[in-house]
């Protein structure tokens, strides 16, 4: 069970925002002006990391003699909050809380409760979470009654020989435990399931299968060349192209224009009534309308995943107990985020495009 099952979070799903609540949000909004790129694409999906260690060392992700952060570049969970505020104030309506493991931060369900306020007075849509699943059998619950509806948890096998390969020190039960107490909490589960040639490409259908029985939906993600890890990437990657024209060889897929405000596309799998999703960095770019941008957990602003380019917000953040600082840093660096990433591989780049961990910016 939770340590604290206790949330500030007034019945979300069922009050509706009062008309002075409407007013001060739209107040606020006039006083705040959105966050706008170059390229007129509106800032209104940020995902923050809340820490870069993890109990698993996935193979495509991370290395596995990482070395941390020393604790005391990290944000505090009080000025993420503060972070995640200023960003909603300036127009994100949906936040997503990423690590690493974002879990296994000691007290990380405060953050969920605090923000939880913004879910209430309808500043917020949408609150949600990455995770392995390790520790979500633990927070289902809580998570729940601070507002979160959705999570999105990464499972690229369901055999537990490959599986612990795959992390390298994940157990199987914990992660199923965990989907289990998420959807008795309510919770509606994604599954992300990272493409790997030769390793789990036979397993693909399967899971999709076993995905839609429970009604969870499933994206599968083309790896992606962040960081060094010592498995060489190009023998990872399998393009999803090739995935989807092998389904199309069983099942009938059709088109949808589903969005969940990140890049995945969907389709629908007619036999089974299920959703299925593709997010193809590499086979298909998908920058054209990224209305996204990541924070770390030490306050460095990516306005890209597959660029270097980033803006501190640690140092306005704390420099200043007001946001003039911040937000001056925030219209700064969205007017430089770039029209879309580098990402390549082949055998002519056999070095990652970006060289930090995708545990680093936040999954």
């Amino acid at each position: 069970m939770s340590m604290n099952t206790h949330c500030t979070l007034p019945n979300v799903a069922k009050s509706a925002p009062s008309a002075a609540e409407d007013s001060a949000k739209d107040q606020a909004q006039d006083q705040a002006p959105a966050l706008i790129d170059p390229f007129g694409r509106k800032i209104t999906y940020v995902r923050v990391s809340v820490t870069d260690r993890c109990d698993f060392r996935c193979v495509y992700c991370m290395s596995e003699d990482m070395e941390f952060l020393p604790k005391r570049d990290l944000l505090s969970l009080e000025e993420l909050n503060r972070l995640c505020g200023a960003f909603i104030a300036r127009g994100t309506r949906k936040l997503r809380i990423t690590g690493g493991e974002p879990l296994v931060r000691r007290n990380i369900m405060s953050l969920f409760r605090n923000l939880s306020r913004h879910l209430a007075t309808g500043a917020l849509e949408e609150l949600t979470l990455t995770t392995n699943g390790s520790q979500l059998a633990l927070y289902a619950q809580e998570l729940a009654d601070c507002g979160v509806r959705r999570v999105n948890v990464s499972l690229d096998t369901r055999d537990p020989e490959k599986f612990r390969a795959i992390t390298k020190r994940g157990d199987l039960d914990q992660v199923l435990a965990g989907i289990d107490a998420a959807q008795k909490a309510g919770l509606s589960v994604k599954l992300n399931m990272v493409g790997l040639k030769g390793v789990n490409d036979d397993e693909i259908i399967p899971m999709m299968i076993w995905a839609h029985e429970r009604g969870m939906d499933l994206t599968m993600i083309e790896v992606m060349p962040l960081g060094s890890v010592e498995t060489e990437r190009l023998d990872q990657y399998l393009p999803l192209d090739a995935v989807r024209a092998r389904i199309a060889e069983r099942f009938t897929l059709r088109d949808l224009a589903d969005r969940t405000g990140g890049p995945a596309r969907y389709v629908k799998i007619e036999e089974t009534g299920g959703r299925l999703g593709f997010i193809t960095p590499l086979s298909h770019n998908f920058c054209e309308s990224c209305n996204r941008v990541r924070v770390t957990c030490t306050g460095t602003l990516y306005m890209c995943l597959g660029q270097e380019d980033a803006a501190d917000l640690r140092a306005p953040l704390r420099n200043s107990p007001t946001d003039e600082l911040l937000n001056a840093a925030l219209d700064e660096a969205i007017g430089r985020k770039p029209k879309g990433h580098d990402f390549v591989i082949d055998r002519t780049h056999r070095d990652p495009a970006v060289p930090r961990h995708m545990s680093v910016t936040g999954g």
